[in-house]
């Protein structure tokens, strides 16, 4: 039986990440700062830990795991990345725990290593046309991500693939471009603008209007979390190191995107724009590479994720609502 270790169990990603490696009958041990949110692990042992702290990760790695996936960041949606006053805290917290793990699982003997990344490593100068963005995998440099946070996974690319070269560790490295799903964040201001957007969808009444951020016309693609765990899995069973696109080519503006989870609601709402942090103009992922490397692309479209994701978070606010009645 193979053993996974994954950083960031207690997260979105790693939680649906859990699951599918205990399907495929690996033992599981899962590590996070905080058990998940919405839903007991199925690790087959879940740890909380605090993988900034160098000891806590040695104790963690105590075996040479066959493959163990470092998920594990101080991260959040627009609201959370852009607003400026988070940048140290996610830059020291992520840059730690990086280097911990590399060091520990170099010392453990690890076969085999995963390190999600992210399309905010992707320059701004070339995301300013919301029609056509450009965020092939080789146009990473000159640098220049548009947050302290798409530097520091930058940076940490880097030091996987410097590991890789120096301490022999094997390493693969996935740009995840805006994953969403059930079972993720959706109220507590680190969502992303699916969640939030089908929270503000079901918490509306029919009539009233909802707010977004921007003039609407920034553009994005949105992968379902089903699809990227297929993605994950496929590029560890690869010889391809990356880094790699793991996203949908399915772009649409953030207008449409509440208009869509609007008409899957069935209300009629209107949208209201305000100010606030909408990121670069334009991103979408660009699939050529990793469908001509590993023959991937997603299967669920935009809609039936949209359709399941908001099913769920209108059931969390229901939830809710009974549970502040009942008090």
């Amino acid at each position: 039986m193979k053993t996974a270790l994954v950083c960031g169990a207690g997260g979105f990603i790693g939680g649906h990440l859990v699951k599918k490696l205990k399907q495929k009958n690996y033992w599981v041990r899962g590590v996070d700062i905080k058990h998940h949110t919405f839903k007991k692990s199925c690790a087959n042992e879940f740890i909380i830990s605090d993988l900034r702290s160098p000891k806590h990760v040695n104790d963690i790695l105590d075996r040479p795991f066959d493959e163990v996936y470092q998920l594990a960041a101080d991260m959040g949606g627009a609201g959370f990345i852009f607003s400026g006053e988070n940048d140290a805290d996610i830059m020291h917290n992520s840059a730690l725990i990086n280097l911990n793990v590399v060091h520990s699982c170099v010392k453990a003997g690890v076969k085999k290593f995963f390190y999600s990344s992210s399309a905010c490593i992707y320059p701004e100068r070339n995301q300013q046309d919301p029609t056509n963005p450009n965020c092939e995998e080789n146009s990473a440099y000159p640098a220049e991500p548009d947050s302290d946070y798409g530097w520091e996974k930058l940076f940490s690319e880097r030091f996987y693939l410097a590991s890789s070269r120096n301490y022999d560790l094997d390493v693969r490295i996935a740009r995840f471009h805006n994953i969403f799903g059930p079972e993720g964040s959706w109220n507590c201001g680190r969502e992303k603008a699916p969640a939030a957007i089908c929270r503000k969808v079901a918490m509306a009444n029919d009539g009233d209007e909802i707010e977004i951020w921007g003039n609407g016309q920034q553009t994005r693609s949105f992968l379902y979390v089903d699809e990227c765990i297929k993605g994950i899995l496929l590029l560890m069973s690869s010889k391809f190191q990356g880094p790699v696109n793991i996203g949908s080519e399915e772009m649409i503006t953030i207008d449409n995107l509440a208009k869509l989870a609007i008409t899957i609601s069935g209300k009629n709402l209107s949208i209201k724009h305000i100010d606030g942090p909408t990121g670069v103009p334009g991103r979408n992922s660009d699939n050529k590479m990793i469908k001509e490397k590993l023959g991937w692309s997603p299967d669920i479209p935009l809609e039936i994720g949209m359709k399941l994701t908001y099913k769920w978070i209108s059931d969390q606010v229901e939830a809710n609502l009974s549970n502040y009645k009942d008090q």
